[in-house]
């Protein structure tokens, strides 16, 4: 494993009442018993990597998770399976992240289940890596969209939710490279850029409604 050093970024994070969301394709629903005040959490990416270590963590604490995946079905089975095993309760619902109408749904599973939206992470990422004078539109576009747009579209609805509760943590993932730099990474390296100072802005504008908003820069991670 390549470790560096982790940076994190933190300040708080008002208002307004979540969007009518389309339609969501929830693949499978796990029940435990866990407490009916449990906090409800939200890890996006979570069927592998840091998402999964992150959603396990919440699981043994006793919280409900919503597993989300994009591609493999079977490995969020599994995550949500250990969750319920080590104390917690879980849903899986697929959603790609780079479409804002399955983010939404995304949102309208979890709180057609729970009710209710303790906490977000917005974890889901892609690289598309190529060295600058190579790199192609898509390539570009691709990771911005998952590694940006869809944690400012997923902050948007949870930040509607936990503002209506005067309430709500939310944690983005970013990464050192921001400051460090890295070759054959300026889409990543933008758009993880980016996420912090949505992070920023977003904690100024929810401070009032007790809505924290942070972000975490972890180093290079063998997953």
């Amino acid at each position: 494993m390549l470790a560096l050093k982790s940076t994190s970024i933190a300040i708080s994070a008002k208002k307004k009442v979540l969007a009518k969301p389309l339609a969501f394709s929830q693949r499978k629903v796990c029940t435990s018993a866990v407490a009916k005040d449990a906090p409800v959490c939200i890890v996006t990416g979570s069927s592998r990597g840091i998402g999964k270590a992150i959603a396990l963590s919440l699981g043994a604490q006793g919280s409900k998770v919503v597993v989300n995946y994009s591609a493999s079905s079977k490995a969020a089975d599994e995550v949500a399976q250990k969750i319920i095993e080590i104390g917690g309760d879980a849903i899986v619902v697929k959603a790609d992240m780079s479409k804002r109408e399955e983010i939404e749904a995304l949102y309208k599973a979890t709180t057609a289940k729970w009710g209710k939206l303790d906490v977000v992470v917005n974890n889901a990422g892609i690289t598309r890596d190529s060295l600058m004078m190579r790199m192609k539109p898509e390539q570009w576009n691709e990771v911005i969209n998952v590694n940006l747009s869809s944690v400012f579209f997923s902050t948007q609805l949870a930040t509607k939710i936990m503002g209506k509760q005067k309430r709500g943590r939310i944690v983005n993932i970013t990464s050192v490279v921001v400051s460090l730099g890295n070759p054959g990474q300026a889409n990543y390296s933008a758009a993880k850029a980016g996420v912090i100072g949505l992070t920023k802005t977003t904690a100024r504008e929810y401070a009032g409604r007790s809505v924290t908003c942070n972000a975490v820069a972890p180093g290079f991670i063998a997953s």
